[in-house]
């Protein structure tokens, strides 16, 4: 059963001041760690998905193995971006069993939790939707089964794939994150990129 991942990183970083996607960490950029860490746990094929400041971050996606989608309508809010990214999957690899879902800003995040996800996909036969917790809460990286697809395909707006996992709280498989919570949003942020 392959799982393909999808990394939403198309967003403007607007609270930031510059693009979170080319901040370093450990020698890399977010970004480009992402695509790294999606990788190494065995997700194939990887796209990445990319609005604003595409003419910066193209570089960071030509030189890793991920398949760059362009979503020139990133204003619309991270629904868009989902829908791209679950479009172009269903377009070139429609044999995949279910979709990694990963943002580009979890700068904790270890290809060992990844494949966590992605074993505890496949212990489920890819029926169940595969969760990290942290904070209390369900988010990021996640394992959609394609079953999924249809209403992730159906959300608009800022309402990202957190909708869908609240609304299958008692079915859905919850693997903890260790400081799954710390994303960089804010330049206060940006301590614990050091």
């Amino acid at each position: 059963m392959s799982v393909a991942a999808i990394i939403l990183a198309a967003g403007a970083s607007s609270r930031l001041g510059e693009p979170k996607q080319l901040l370093q960490f450990e020698h890399e950029p977010l970004l480009a760690r992402m695509i790294r860490l999606a990788g190494e746990a065995g997700a194939t094929p990887i796209f990445a998905v990319v609005g604003a400041h595409w003419d910066r971050i193209s570089k960071e996606v030509s030189t890793h193995p991920a398949i760059p989608i362009v979503n020139a309508n990133w204003q619309d809010g991270v629904a868009r971006s989902l829908r791209a990214g679950l479009d172009r999957l269903q377009e070139e690899s429609p044999a995949s069993q279910g979709a990694l879902l990963m943002t580009c800003d979890q700068p904790h995040l270890a290809a060992d939790h990844l494949g966590r996800l992605i074993d505890q996909f496949h212990e489920h036969q890819s029926r169940r939707i595969i969760a990290s917790t942290y904070a209390g809460t369900v988010g990021t990286p996640a394992v959609f089964p394609a079953s999924f697809f249809p209403r992730l395909l159906a959300l608009r707006g800022d309402k990202g794939a957190r909708v869908v996992m609240l609304e299958e709280l008692d079915t859905l498989v919850r693997v903890a994150l260790p400081r799954g919570e710390i994303d960089i949003d804010r330049p206060e942020d940006k301590m614990h990129l050091t």
